[in-house]
């Protein structure tokens, strides 16, 4: 313990004295705003901003556009405000190799053989220290850029997120923005041996990368580095632990698996002792993106870092920047306790457990709502840790014909996201207004998602932005609609202190044995002090169901009512239904095929 605190009484010293500017970096803005729940939301820059319709397959980025920083202007941050948003997520900042030509500004071409469609992998980064060159509007001056957009963000009260990629680089990582006296990623490593704790990636002695067969990155198009062929001598293990030096296709072999001093190949032993260089090197950059005044992290596939590196590395961070927050991208549930308990992260995504049952209520008619009661009795004590979603830049759009194929069938289980737990949740730019990714954009096909390797302009979401009014002035009435229904959700669940820290009661099942209603509908109750709240959803798919709710008696005391008296609830998120509760705590309710009820007891 003594060892662990020398080093990060040494480390925070060096770098504030090194790394970072003279004085202290700022303080994030406290979490304590207007909101007292974490609201996300996530946008790529390069697609948010991107004005031009073309959208042809493969297409350049004068063909299709791209989005700048300069984009997300104060009328686009007034909108999040207004929808309930507290943190917006920029995703894909940070420079990645991609294939536009800025050789001009001293940049060099990317080889196009190891890069995943025109605009390349976000998650494939070739300089940690500098920014995506497609989002500025002067190239050279990229960075300031950024921090101009930063400071615009907050000067509206909103805090930034960006994305720390820590287990895997492009695979021509070289940095020519390090700041003076850093060394590159591997510029020390002995690649005589496939794995050594001092270096910071894994080898493969005597053997040379070769390219996916059948790989075709562009389609029918060229690139002037696209010949079949990616020099790398030694070859290097990939960025999903892949230890061939001919990785197939749906392999992650754009990237390289970054060494923590873990031996993969031999049981995953660790040689923590001393500290690795990765380990300090990956430190350096938190820091210096710290020193932009970004207040937090979505961390890349975190579960693939070891959770010692975090827990040496996350207190360090906060102590130099007081209230910066970290997400984990993680998909373990075993591992859920570990990373937030010793890894010290401040949330976790929960994909595997609440999306995938919200996710198969929606598509699937033969699931039961009492599955989520089995989600909140597994992540009892960690619920508030919980990053909740329905869509992300990972997952199927909802209004895709892969997942609900409207965006109105998806309401109940955003409802079910952004209430049931204290947690933060999360949408994605172009949920709100019903975006179902349609069309073959590229390298990523037409699969229900936006692709994050292609130039493109997102069509719904392009209707709301308006030409960069950002005032929704082309959307239809529906949509328009849709978004008022996202706008009274999001800012209900951030600023209704039985949302964001009150009591959960779920009364499904109760129900359900009673013979109220069946196993397509879900209720419980949230409550805190005067506030009382009760959340019903259909997940019916066939005609308008009534049904009968109780609320049980032992509920009524919890929430400190006299379950024999009489009580009204309305429901606040249409403002057109209103029923009385009876002194059996019973009321009666037509559920509308995928339907979502917040009811408030008064």
């Amino acid at each position: 313990m003594r060892m662990v605190l020398l080093y990060i009484v040494t480390a925070c010293l060096a770098l504030v004295c090194c790394t970072t500017p003279k004085e202290k970096i700022p303080p994030a803005m406290p979490m304590e705003q207007a909101s007292g729940k974490v609201i996300l939301y996530q946008l790529m820059p390069r697609l948010f901003g991107n004005k031009q319709t073309a959208n042809k397959t493969f297409g350049t980025m004068e063909e299709n556009g791209t989005g700048k920083f300069a984009d997300i202007n104060d009328a686009a941050l007034t909108a999040f405000q207004q929808l309930g948003i507290t943190h917006v997520w920029y995703t894909g900042v940070i420079e990645h190799a991609l294939l536009t030509d800025y050789t001009r500004f001293g940049i060099p071409l990317d080889d196009a053989d190891v890069v995943k469609g025109r605009a390349g992998s976000p998650y494939a980064i070739k300089d940690y220290y500098d920014v995506n060159p497609d989002l500025a509007t002067d190239v050279p001056h990229r960075m300031q850029e950024f921090e101009q957009l930063v400071a615009r963000t907050h000067r509206h009260g909103l805090q930034v997120i960006i994305d720390f990629v820590p287990n895997h680089v492009a695979r021509a990582y070289r940095s020519d923005a390090k700041p003076a006296g850093v060394k590159d990623l591997g510029a020390d490593d002995d690649k005589t041996v496939e794995f050594s704790p001092g270096n910071n990636f894994y080898y493969l002695p005597g053997q040379s990368f070769q390219v996916p067969d059948g790989y075709a990155p562009l389609g029918s198009y060229t690139f002037p580095t696209l010949d079949g062929k990616f020099e790398e001598t030694p070859a290097k293990v990939t960025g999903n632990d892949q230890f061939t030096a001919h990785p197939g296709v749906n392999e992650w072999f754009e990237t390289v698996k970054l060494n923590y001093g873990v031996d993969i190949q031999r049981g995953r032993s660790t040689h923590f002792e001393p500290v690795p260089d990765t380990w300090n090197k990956m430190r350096d950059i938190l820091v210096f993106w710290a020193g932009k005044n970004v207040d937090g992290f979505r961390c890349d596939m975190a579960e693939m870092v070891p959770v010692e590196f975090w827990a040496w590395v996350i207190p360090q961070v906060k102590a130099l920047r007081p209230g910066i927050v970290f997400i984990a991208e993680i998909y373990n549930p075993d591992q859920y306790h570990r990373y937030i308990e010793t890894g010290k992260f401040d949330f976790l995504y929960d994909k595997v457990l609440l999306y995938d049952t919200l996710r198969a209520l929606t598509t699937a008619s033969d699931r039961s709502t009492a599955e989520i009661a089995q989600v909140q009795a597994r992540l009892n004590g960690i619920n508030q840790y919980m990053l909740h979603f329905i869509e992300n830049h990972d997952e199927q759009r909802a209004a895709s014909r892969f997942f609900a194929g409207d965006p109105w069938r998806a309401i109940p289980a955003m409802v079910v996201s952004a209430t049931i737990d204290k947690g933060p949740v999360m949408v994605y730019f172009g949920q709100e207004c019903g975006e179902p990714a349609l069309g073959v954009e590229g390298f990523q096909g037409d699969d229900g998602r936006t692709s994050i390797f292609d130039y493109w302009g997102v069509p719904e979401h392009q209707k709301w932005m308006n030409g960069g009014l950002f005032d929704g002035g082309l959307l239809s009435p529906e949509q328009k609609q849709l978004r008022q229904v996202y706008t009274d959700l999001l800012n209900l669940s951030g600023r209704s202190a039985a949302l964001y820290a009150g009591e959960y009661l779920d009364i499904t099942g109760a129900n359900v044995t009673a013979g109220n209603f069946g196993t397509n509908v879900h209720a419980f109750l949230r409550f805190a002090g005067e506030e009382r709240l009760l959340i019903i959803t259909s997940f019916n798919a066939a005609a308008p169901m009534p049904v009968t709710v109780q609320i049980p008696a032992e509920a009524f005391t919890r929430m400190g009512l006299d379950p024999v008296k009489g009580y009204i609830a309305r429901d606040m998120l249409w403002r057109e239904t209103e029923v009385g509760i009876d002194e059996a705590g019973r009321f009666a309710l037509t559920l509308k095929p995928f339907s979502a009820y917040i009811f408030k007891i008064k």
